[in-house]
């Protein structure tokens, strides 16, 4: 892929829309439309969540392409109704169109409430792509703990305070998840550098014919309490420190796209962060260790899975 070929292509995510300054969704979003290629269509999906609610007030919506607002929970049907009532208008020869369809989700509407629907579009084989934006937490209600969110995260589900010392449990790891289902394509990526981890992987996840996922680390400004313009910084700790890897599924075998010369400890990934503050607290490097322990037996066995 040409990287100014690519910036030169149509916005589909049309500016004006209400998404926070430096929200990482957006970036999410407007990126993985730019790999569409140019001529081709597509049906956009999105469930209820913050891009969905500062995306689209009917009969408005920031999407060039068709599109269609689902509840939380069924994404995945939605717009898997969509890609089968497609083929049926093609094997018909009522539409010689070329459409992709494309669904958009946060952690909230994919991870926990939705993850019935994405499981049932990905097991029957689905021509469709699902995009996973996760920001860790349910953002648009009020920064609630999700099952994506990191340990020892402060939410206002897992306050930090005397009895607390933040969301006690692991993250899921639903590209894994998704990776037990056999698809085609599976897709781990965020923001650093030029982009082009996020475009190759799109142009693959949206151009693979059957089901493709991917997952998109979106830093939250408000959620994750950092300044907006150190989202490229947070994201590329989050790669340097193995906390948020970047990898490929393809046909059932493991490829790492990215792995840092120097591994970073934990802390550069989460001594910026707000929602971590108080691990910084004198009394607490212990927990700090335990996060350190998980990121890297996590890490051991992504390696062991891409060498095999």
């Amino acid at each position: 892929m040409n990287y100014k070929e690519i910036q030169s292509r149509e916005e589909r995510l049309a500016p004006g829309h209400r998404m926070c300054a430096g929200c990482g969704g957006t970036i999410a979003v407007r990126n993985v439309l730019k790999a569409l290629h140019p001529g081709d269509k597509a049906v956009v999906g999105n469930a209820t969540g913050c891009l969905e609610v500062s995306s689209f007030t009917y009969p408005y919506t920031a999407y060039t392409d068709s599109y269609i607002h689902s509840a939380f929970e069924n994404a995945g049907a939605t717009l898997s109704g969509a890609e089968v009532a497609y083929k049926a208008l093609k094997k018909k020869g009522k539409t010689e169109e070329n459409v992709k369809f494309i669904t958009f989700g946060g952690d909230g509407g994919t991870y926990d409430i939705g993850i019935q629907s994405l499981s049932g579009a990905m097991e029957r084989g689905h021509d469709m792509v699902y995009v996973c934006y996760d920001n860790g937490a349910y953002m648009n209600t009020g920064i609630q703990r999700s099952s994506a969110t990191p340990m020892y995260a402060d939410t206002t589900t897992t306050p930090v305070g005397s009895e607390s010392v933040g969301k006690p449990q692991y993250r899921k790891d639903l590209a894994a998840i998704m990776a037990a289902h056999n698809i085609p394509y599976i897709g781990q990526t965020t923001f650093i550098g030029n982009m082009m981890d996020l475009y190759t992987k799109s142009e693959k996840a949206i151009y693979t014919k059957g089901p493709a996922f991917l997952n998109i680390m979106a830093p939250c400004p408000r959620g994750w309490r950092y300044d907006a313009p150190e989202i490229i910084d947070i994201c590329k700790k989050a790669v340097d420190t193995c906390y948020w890897p970047m990898f490929e599924v393809v046909e059932g075998k493991w490829i790492l796209s990215y792995k840092p010369k120097n591994k970073l400890p934990i802390e550069e990934f989460l001594r910026p962060q707000g929602r971590f503050k108080h691990l910084f607290k004198s009394g607490n490097e212990y927990l700090i260790e335990q996060f350190q322990e998980e990121v890297d037996r996590r890490w051991e066995d992504l390696l062991k899975k891409c060498e095999a």
